[in-house]
């Protein structure tokens, strides 16, 4: 059923995501994937084809492409699904973007799926398809064989009877689920540290418990942070399990706090974090790029542990996008609190883009800053 024409891979972008040496919106996984499921995909009923981690759409459009209709996609990540709208636009195809849950899997025949680097991220996701998906359902899950490990057939085979590994190419493998059984829903990580309660589902960073960036963080937020209106809340950008949000909103009873991420697993898992805490009536916790919902010049207060990761790439062009945005979103004289991993040397990059910063903690890995809005 595949057209004439190949699909157009080479006008696939990951903007608005970072864009740089070494960061490409389709990899040799996702062809082996695309080539892999051939078959199976050409036999599909529409509707019942559907894509789990697809970073910027080469999977659903590929698909598509192929004569594929009513294609179901899930990204965990904000700015990988609004990259899928804009090269859906760009090569003409049509696909619908779902959130992870059973109706995302519901009678889903063939299910292409990129493999989490979690372990944890992938039982949640083999779960919901196990218990959700059409009893027939072939499951192509791959990656780059640098970030695959053999514990990842022994997840999926605790909800399908089998698993076959496909031969490696291009430094890629696919492995091919069948049989589902004893699926379920996703259930978040509990755990505590000190009074605070964490939350996490599978493939959240740091789990259910603090990291120690996030740790020394805490430690030195000021005892009277500006703001905490509900016109001028306090902020944790790339909140990630909500720690940083839970603590504001435990340690300053009378303040409103907003939560943000791009990753829909962690805005899931922060928002079981509030709720854990007795604090959801006081604290939002919203998917959204950086802080792109804020108008400018809105807050006071902004707290941020920057990630590093881009999907599987390590790159030092996220944090620069978030201090930007946060610069923008903060008023003259706002106060943006930072942890960094002290060998990224980030303070003149937050003394150019945010205005002046001061270190207020260092230990063996981590600084804490803070920079004032000029």
């Amino acid at each position: 059923m595949s057209p004439e024409a190949p699909f157009p891979f080479e006008r696939l972008r990951r903007t608005p995501d970072a864009e740089g040496p070494g960061l490409v919106a389709v990899d040799a996984a996702d062809r082996l994937l695309l080539d892999e499921s051939e078959n199976a995909r050409s036999d599909a009923a529409p509707g019942t084809i559907v894509v789990i981690g697809d970073a910027y759409g080469a999977l659903a459009l590929g698909a598509a492409h192929d004569g594929a209709v009513g294609v179901r996609v899930h990204q965990d990540g904000l700015v990988g699904e609004q990259a899928l709208a804009r090269n859906a636009a760009e090569v003409g195809l049509d696909v619908i973007s779902v959130p992870l849950d059973a109706d995302a899997v519901r009678a889903a025949r063939v299910v292409l799926l990129r493999l989490p680097r979690s372990l944890d991220a992938l039982r949640d996701i083999a779960g919901l398809i196990a218990a959700y998906a059409d009893p027939a359902v072939v499951v192509f899950a791959g990656g780059r064989i640098k970030h695959m490990s053999v514990a990842m057939n022994d997840v999926l085979r605790e909800v399908f009877d089998r698993v076959d590994v496909t031969h490696a190419r291009q430094k890629s493998r696919v492995l091919i689920a069948r049989g589902p059984h004893d699926g379920g829903d996703p259930v978040p990580a509990a755990g505590r540290d000190g009074d605070l309660e964490l939350r996490a589902f599978g493939g959240a960073f740091a789990g259910a418990k603090l990291d120690i960036g996030t740790r020394l963080l805490l430690a030195h937020l000021p005892s009277t942070p500006p703001g905490g209106t509900p016109d001028d809340p306090l902020i944790d950008l790339a909140c990630g399990t909500g720690a940083v949000a839970a603590h504001l909103a435990l340690r300053h009873p009378s303040a409103v706090v907003s939560a943000s991420d791009q990753s829909a697993v962690a805005v899931a898992s922060a928002r079981a974090t509030m709720v854990a805490n007795g604090v959801a009536d006081r604290v939002e916790v919203v998917q959204d790029d950086a802080l792109h919902r804020l108008p400018d010049a809105s807050v006071s207060f902004v707290a941020l542990n920057p990630p590093f990761h881009s999907g599987a790439a390590v790159s030092d062009l996220i944090a620069p996008r978030l201090f930007a945005d946060a610069a923008r979103a903060l008023r003259q004289g706002g106060a943006l609190w930072c942890v960094w991993n002290s060998a990224l040397r980030y303070r003149s990059e937050l003394e150019r883009i945010v205005g002046p910063t001061r270190q207020v903690a260092r230990d063996r890995k981590f600084t804490v800053t803070v920079s004032t809005r000029r």
